[in-house]
């Protein structure tokens, strides 16, 4: 069965992980693209927003074209 609309503390849980969002780039930078296009479609709406306001604080703007592409 798939996950779908989870939050991020739920996540963070699931995959025994502090900050869901640097998880999922960590996997995107280390080339797991399908694996982290999983990880994305867990989140739940609100949460994949998020997401796209912490590429655009915490990652490299060399990354953050890449990542959203990726995310549609």
């Amino acid at each position: 069965m798939k996950r779908r609309s989870k939050t991020i503390a739920q996540q963070c849980r699931y995959y025994e992980v502090d900050n869901i969002f640097e998880y999922m780039v960590s996997v995107y930078l280390n080339g797991n693209i399908s694996a982290f296009g999983e990880l994305y479609k867990e989140l739940n709406r609100k949460d994949r927003r998020e997401f796209i306001t912490y590429l655009f604080s915490e990652v490299a703007p060399t990354h953050i074209q890449e990542i959203i592409l990726a995310t549609i």
